[in-house]
């Protein structure tokens, strides 16, 4: 008969269900680096809905006279699972020369900081910016690209720098997890993540300005939460539609005033490249009284250029204010042995001569130490994350 045909087919599935072995924890051996691809080991991430969008963009000729869509920027778009949904959403920008990716796990296979606010009810955005993975645009003339990071930056910069004499917290650097150099699966796994970025700065702002305005205005007053270069974008969404951003969490900002800094003033890759004429971005920030042209801004170099506390350009007095961008409350993270610590006071400092409020986090004053750029992929990084949500839960 029918239905005991189905019973028996019913009992031969439980059987085989019981007689399969259970999925292995991502943390046990077997399920280590890329073994955790493996069918048999549990996903470390949190259970969360996913939908991918492209938002933002418009139409243009190229040089064949053919439409093509351009200045889209990618959005992913993750729901936890669980109930007591947080009120206001996050959305993530990565750093320059990756990719929203780099929220999702940590290179050794840990559960990552989008995970970590998922389990907590936070509705989370990954946004790739325009002309990186998967915002490559289609006019490589406007969105030219350069190389990836390479391995001798890489250790230099994020996962060795204790290994170099370039500032003097370099040597405190104790949070990677691995030995950090090549063959070191989280190491190598860092470098397999990073991607060629585009050059026209311009362009990106502009771009990033309109998509993540036009994301807002969809998904309503969000905090944004950035690191790096990243930290960029919500200066700028700040600057155009500061009523749509509850709060910016900024994880080692890279928007020093008016330049970027590199090593110590008497290291042999030291350096000073001008950059962000408008003081914090490269293309127009609104301040008071108004700023018709960059140099409207006069600046001031500010304090003794020393290894540990790089020196700032500031405006000359008086200074103009930023007033869309001091209605939305902002704060810098950094790392004890991140070059950061040098220099992150110099982005502090320009926003509250601008009028500003701004608070800086220094990780190792509340007792979080030994951390580098990407403190938020290094071993403590959970103790990182509950910092950023004691800050978010202040302004919620």
């Amino acid at each position: 008969m029918t239905w005991i045909r189905n019973f028996l087919l019913l009992a031969q599935l439980v059987t085989q269900l019981l007689a399969a072995p259970a999925p292995t924890n991502n943390t046990g051996t077997g399920c280590a680096g890329l073994n955790a691809l493996s069918p048999n080991c549990r996903p470390v991430e949190a259970t969360h809905s996913r939908e991918v969008y492209y938002v933002g963009g418009r139409y243009v000729a190229d040089s064949t006279g053919q439409q093509i869509l351009v200045d889209q920027v990618y959005v992913e778009k993750l729901t936890p699972n669980n109930s007591g949904r947080q009120r206001y959403p996050l959305v993530f920008f990565h750093g320059g020369g990756y990719s929203g990716a780099a929220w999702l796990q940590t290179p050794d296979g840990r559960q990552g900081i989008a995970s970590y606010f998922l389990q907590r009810g936070y509705t989370v955005y990954l946004v790739d910016q325009t002309g990186t993975g998967r915002s490559t645009q289609a006019n490589q003339a406007v969105y030219p690209t350069r190389g990836v990071q390479t391995v001798a930056g890489t250790l230099r910069g994020f996962t060795r720098m204790e290994d170099f004499d370039d500032y003097p917290q370099a040597k405190l650097h104790t949070q990677w997890p691995g030995p950090g150099r090549q063959g070191d699966p989280a190491f190598d796994a860092l470098v397999a993540l990073a991607i060629p970025l585009t050059t026209n700065n311009d362009a990106l702002e502009i771009s990033m300005r309109n998509a993540g305005c036009a994301l807002l205005s969809i998904i309503g007053k969000s905090f944004l939460i950035s690191h790096s270069i990243g930290a960029l974008h919500p200066i700028l969404l700040s600057d155009q539609c500061p009523e749509l951003i509850q709060g910016n969490l900024n994880l080692e900002p890279t928007t020093i005033p008016f330049e970027s800094i590199f090593g110590k003033p008497d290291s042999p890759n030291a350096g000073r490249v001008p950059t962000r004429k408008w003081g914090l971005s490269n293309t127009p920030l609104t301040y008071s009284p108004v700023a018709a042209r960059p140099e409207d801004l006069r600046t001031v170099r500010v304090g003794q250029d020393l290894p540990s506390n790089r020196s700032c350009l500031l405006q000359a007095d008086p200074p103009r204010t930023l007033p869309n961008i001091n209605r939305v409350p902002y704060v810098a993270i950094t790392g004890e042995a991140s070059q950061h610590a040098t220099y992150d006071h110099c982005i502090v400092d320009y926003l509250r001569q601008a009028g500003g409020t701004p608070e800086w986090i220094k990780l190792w004053e509340i007792g979080i130490k030994g951390n580098g750029h990407f403190g938020y992929l290094e071993k403590n990084s959970e103790d990182i994350a509950r910092v950023a949500e004691g800050w978010l839960r202040r302004y919620s």
